[in-house]
């Protein structure tokens, strides 16, 4: 393994058991860090054990929403990498004024440098409160900590993400499947891509201090990724492209029941698309090129296709 300059670094990764979190972990403990994983169910990292040395990894218990458990699991940290994010609840204790308060702790610790992981279409003026409130999470941080980075990734996809799988599922199941804002553009961008852009960043300090809009190289439409993953399960499938307003009107009428498919909110998050702006720097800059989904897109599918690994092309 190369030497880094991470090295003995003792780094903090907030919210660090989840997707994403779970990828920067492993990538940094490759780095040879010193690693803090901190979040409300410490067990839930539990399963990265085995890549660590002998005192390597520590797991800690922190809600972001109370400030005495974040100061407590930033202390003596060299850097704090913030990665909470929810699309419901109080979303601006969560992602908001939240994670403000955290970029404050982390400086007021003596951290070197804090990376706060935000969203594509992060604006404090939106009318969509996750929107909103990942956009004034963003002001909080960098007023907080002069010199944080924020990553805006787009819509992040893996092998064992809640995107993919979700209409894996669905296709997989139903003959015949309604499809939300249609023509709305994507650009999906893998996870083991992000979590690199985090790692870049932390190892090299001129790069900091930034805004990055992380976004993979394909732009698509929800009705064609929706036609990709059938083809990669080797399934005919019908695909009803719902205009716009009988797709707001659903999402309006059953969003608020438990289990909808879609509230009022994520319609108009998706009707807007999520593609990166051009306005910021993205993965060039960081020396990183992004893999496409349809790299991996079959191979993933192969659990959802009739006869699994057995399955025959046409059957």
């Amino acid at each position: 393994m190369a030497s880094s300059n991470l090295a003995g670094k003792l780094v903090t990764l907030i919210g660090g058991s989840g997707f994403l979190g779970t990828r920067v972990a492993q990538d940094l403990l490759r780095k040879g860090v010193r690693l803090r994983v901190a979040s409300r169910d410490p067990k839930k990292s539990w399963h990265l054990k085995p890549l660590a040395n002998l005192g390597q990894l520590q797991f800690a218990a922190m809600d972001i929403r109370n400030p005495k458990s974040v100061e407590a699991i930033v202390a003596g940290s060299d850097m704090v990498v913030n990665l909470v994010g929810a699309f419901d609840g109080d979303l601006d204790a969560v992602q908001g004024s939240g994670a403000g308060r955290a970029a404050e702790l982390a400086k007021m610790a003596g951290a070197t440098a804090f990376v706060h992981v935000s969203a594509i279409g992060a604006n404090a003026d939106s009318e969509v409160a996750y929107q909103r409130s990942k956009g004034i999470g963003e002001q909080a941080v960098t007023e907080a900590f002069p010199g944080a980075t924020i990553i805006r990734p787009s819509i992040i996809f893996g092998e064992d993400d809640e995107f993919l799988n979700m209409f894996g599922g669905l296709i997989s199941t139903l003959p015949f499947l309604p499809v939300f804002a249609p023509d709305a553009k994507l650009q999906p961008v893998h996870v083991e891509d992000v979590a690199a852009a985090i790692v870049t960043v932390l190892e090299n300090p001129s790069l900091a201090g930034k805004t990055y809009e992380l976004a993979g190289p394909e732009v698509l439409t929800m009705l064609e990724l929706n036609e990709r993953i059938a083809k990669s399960q080797d399934r005919s499938r019908g695909f009803l492209a719902l205009p716009d307003f009988a797709g707001r009107t659903f999402a309006k009428a059953t969003g608020w029941l438990p289990g909808a498919p879609i509230s009022s909110d994520q319609y108009e998050m998706l009707s807007q698309g999520n593609v990166a702006s051009g306005d910021c720097p993205g993965f060039a800059k960081l020396g990183i090129e992004p893999s496409p989904m349809t790299l991996f897109l079959d191979r993933w599918m192969t659990r959802f296709r009739k006869h699994g690994r057995f399955h025959e092309a046409g059957a």
